[in-house]
């Protein structure tokens, strides 16, 4: 049902509208839309009333930054016409702005074609977007590895410098120790955190550890532990 106001020039206009925005945002509904704008054209200015200046001013800065598109449940101001579609839709631009338009309408196709360089940017900025996303979402897991040498003579620190060359994106070294065997022969236990999209362990150890040159130092790795971070 369309809001009816009267003499929005007069203190007992100003008054009806003030007590109408008590508890309203906008003149009806809960958005922005034509009926304000036509309440707002028949105001010459925010008022002393607390309501209607707040309500004024917020109207005033989205007719500035981006119109106002709602169609609204309808309004009656006595005096004023009902507001047009195209002034509920465009939000007014200063006479400077305007004209430096105009001046640019020759120069600016604003609905041009996308050059080969644009649509190549855009690709490229959707698909790190997309790989961005993808390693966020992708989960990782805690591994502890036994590497076994070959005999009590393998030089176990030159072992573990050659398990911990290996780099790969999405794997990361972490503590180690060594631990007795037997027959004076120790083992590497070190620690790993992997990215579990990026890398397999299963990979890791059957194409990164126990191949050439890692396995001169390397016998045979097994996982000890894998737990889900």
């Amino acid at each position: 049902m369309a809001v009816t106001f009267y003499d929005l020039g007069s203190a007992a206009g100003l008054k009806k509208l003030d007590e109408h925005l008590l508890s309203r945002s906008y003149i009806s509904g809960y958005q922005a839309s034509k009926d304000d704008i036509t309440v707002h054209a028949a105001i010459s200015k925010a008022q002393d009333y607390v309501n209607v200046s707040r309500w004024y001013n917020h109207i005033e800065a989205l007719l500035r930054i981006s119109g106002v598109a709602g169609d609204g449940a309808g309004v009656v101001v006595e005096g004023f016409a009902p507001i047009t579609e195209e002034a509920v839709a465009t939000p007014p631009a200063d006479d400077s702005k305007a004209s430096a338009a105009e001046d640019d309408d020759d120069d600016i196709d604003l609905f041009g074609e996308e050059t080969e360089e644009e649509k190549k940017a855009s690709e490229e900025r959707a698909a790190s977007m997309k790989a961005s996303t993808k390693k966020k979402e992708s989960g990782k897991s805690s591994v502890l590895l036994d590497v076994k040498p070959w005999d009590d003579e393998t030089d176990m620190k030159k072992l573990e410098e050659a398990v911990r060359s290996v780099e790969m994106e999405g794997l990361f070294w972490g503590a180690s120790k060594l631990v007795a065997v037997g027959y004076g022969i120790k083992k590497l236990q070190i620690m790993l955190t992997i990215v579990d999209d990026l890398v397999s362990v299963d990979s890791l150890i059957e194409e990164r550890l126990t191949v050439e040159p890692i396995n001169e130092y390397v016998q045979s790795c097994d996982i000890v532990a894998f737990n889900k971070i």
